[in-house]
């Protein structure tokens, strides 16, 4: 496939952009107040209480954007001004903040802290709560240790799925604030369960309901709050170092768009071995230069670079630069490919670098045999039976409004794509007025005048999709997939984007990992967008990924972020 057939997908960020919230500001303004100034030596501390009341009054803004406190928040001081003596409890702290600054370069140190935390807080909070309440009763100190370490457990995972232990994950958004309130409650859910089921076997341990939920009342904003506070300490203490990218071609320009159009606050450096494109900017007027002297840069790695970018191709480096990038990914900083980049910073895969050999690849969780694809089929089957029964009375108030409102019929049924091109119908609650299929746009706009006043509300709190059940349990389709797309349409994308039919390796689902991370598609530009997420969904594909979308879909619904 020739190389220019690409350029139509030029990689950018997808999603809503990131717009600085005036009390985010207002917040690190006041944490910069708070932090005492050279000369200042009673008060000179890391941890100033001060600093921290604002960054806690400020946990819960509306801000999609971490870099203004990147921007505004001082850095930790490694050395004391010119000409200033300092005392000898002033140095401490700051070599204390070095050390502290240090620790939060390396990518593990985010998740360890955040585990220790949880550990040590929920330790806490549960056994003060218990000691105030009285009612919890264990018969020995090994049975209290055996349901600290189930509860602790289960916590940790429902975490964990959420992305409370990745450091890429920006946790100062509403959005991960609702993922992690709902990990915490399915956690508090799944705990009581299993203590008050191991309750029934011995007799001897009481446990109580109201210390149970009142720890995890009390552990949910705590955990928040120290991951949103460290958080802003990951993002100031990485700011001020940069990426170096090597490579200064066309793959390299069109990485920069990408980037610059992202929410990553970090600095691009670009170097290249082609002596003829250093001194060049990489993308036009305005845009980084590409520079000489890799050899150089390489030796400072730790002090200057978070981490390094291949975005030229390894026939291009010599024998000697690809031994001391692998050196360099065991002993220093990581190497990302431009494909292992996307997918760890962006959770998405650029259809530029993608070959008709991607699915061959090693490390693809999807296999022919995988335990995980019949675990999943089953789980279909028990939560789709269960949820038709539960969600019966929704489906008779829902029919009964559209047949009041527009009349029948009360289902729509359409032709859809399944695993391998499998043809089969969907069905779905009618949302939009009928017309002729022939003169029908196959992309429904925002405000579109075909969609009633009914099917907008469905639409939004995705009660449209409940009739999908029904397919979920003949084995149409999954609880969890790619969108099942319509024949036209997934005919025509077939014809016009490469790689399209590589999203059918997979079942499709009701709701997925493109459906929860990009608003709705209504041009063709956008299939392009969400068949990045698929692909990554099918490269992923796990229990994890599985649960992640599960939770997010859970606050589309409850936030009404549906169209």
């Amino acid at each position: 496939m020739p190389a220019s057939r690409f350029s139509l997908f030029a990689n950018h960020r997808s999603g809503s952009g990131a717009q600085e919230s005036s009390g985010l500001a207002r917040t690190a303004r006041r944490v910069a107040a708070a932090t005492p100034k050279p000369g200042h030596s009673r008060n000179k501390v890391i941890f100033h209480l001060a600093a921290i009341k604002h960054i806690i009054a400020g946990l819960m803004v509306n801000s999609e954007d971490s870099q203004t406190i990147a921007r505004e928040m001082p850095p930790f001081r490694e050395a004391s001004s010119a000409g200033v003596a300092e005392p000898r409890t002033a140095a401490g702290h700051v070599r204390r903040a070095g050390l502290w600054s240090h620790f939060l370069t390396h990518e593990w140190s985010s998740a360890l802290l955040y585990l220790f935390l949880d550990v040590v807080s929920w330790l806490a909070i549960y056994r003060v709560t218990g000691w105030f309440r009285y009612d919890a009763f264990y018969a020995t100190p090994f049975q209290f240790f055996i349901i600290y370490l189930i509860q602790l457990g289960v916590i940790v995972t429902a975490l964990y799925f959420v992305g409370g232990y990745d450091r890429t994950v920006e946790k100062l958004t509403l959005g991960y604030a609702a993922e992690h309130i709902l990990a915490v409650t399915a956690a508090a859910v799944v705990s009581a369960m299993l203590i008050y089921s191991a309750a029934t076997f011995d007799q001897t341990m009481k446990p109580s309901r109201s210390v149970l939920l009142l720890s995890f009342a009390i552990f949910l904003p705590v955990s928040l709050a120290y991951r949103r506070w460290i958080r802003q300490y990951v993002v100031a203490s990485s700011a001020r170092r940069s990426f170096l990218v090597i490579g200064g071609g066309a793959t390299a320009a069109r990485f920069y768009e990408a980037y610059s159009k992202s929410p990553n606050g970090q600095q691009l450096e670009f170097v290249d071995v082609n002596e003829e494109r250093v001194g060049q900017p990489i993308a036009g007027q305005g845009s980084p230069i590409v520079q000489g002297d890799l050899a150089a840069k390489l030796n400072n790695l730790s002090k200057r670079y978070s981490g390094i970018i291949l975005a030229a191709k390894a026939s291009s480096l010599s024998t000697q630069l690809l031994e001391r990038l692998v050196h360099a990914q065991f002993q220093e900083t990581r190497v990302y490919t431009l494909e292992s980049f996307y997918e760890t910073q962006w959770r998405y895969l650029p259809l530029g670098i993608i070959d008709p050999f991607w699915p061959l690849q090693s490390g693809f969780q999807l296999a022919r045999i995988s335990p995980y694809h019949y675990l999943k089929r089953l789980f279909d089957v028990v939560a789709s039976s269960i949820a038709l029964i539960i969600c019966a009375p929704i489906f008779a108030l829902v029919a009964l409004l559209i047949r009041i409102q527009d009349g029948s019929p009360v289902f729509f049924r359409q032709e859809r794509v399944g695993r391998d091109g499998r043809r089969f119908i969907l069905f779905k609650f009618r949302t939009m007025r009928r017309c002729d299929e022939a003169d029908e746009d196959i992309y429904t706009r925002k405000d579109d005048r075909r969609v009633t006043s009914l099917g907008r509300w469905l639409r939004k709190l995705r009660l449209d999709e409940l009739p999908q059940l029904w397919n979920a349990l003949k084995g149409d389709i999954s609880l969890i997939g790619p969108r099942p797309e319509w024949s036209k349409c997934a005919e025509r994308y077939e014809q016009t984007i490469p790689f399209y039919h590589f999203r059918h390796l997979v079942k499709p689902g009701i709701t997925g990992w493109a459906q929860v991370n990009y608003p709705y598609g209504e041009s063709d530009q956008d299939a392009v967008e969400k068949l990045k997420y698929d692909l990554y969904y099918i490269r992923h594909y796990s229990l994890k990924l599985d649960a992640m979308i599960v939770l997010k879909t859970l606050y589309t619904m409850l936030f009404g972020k549906g169209r």
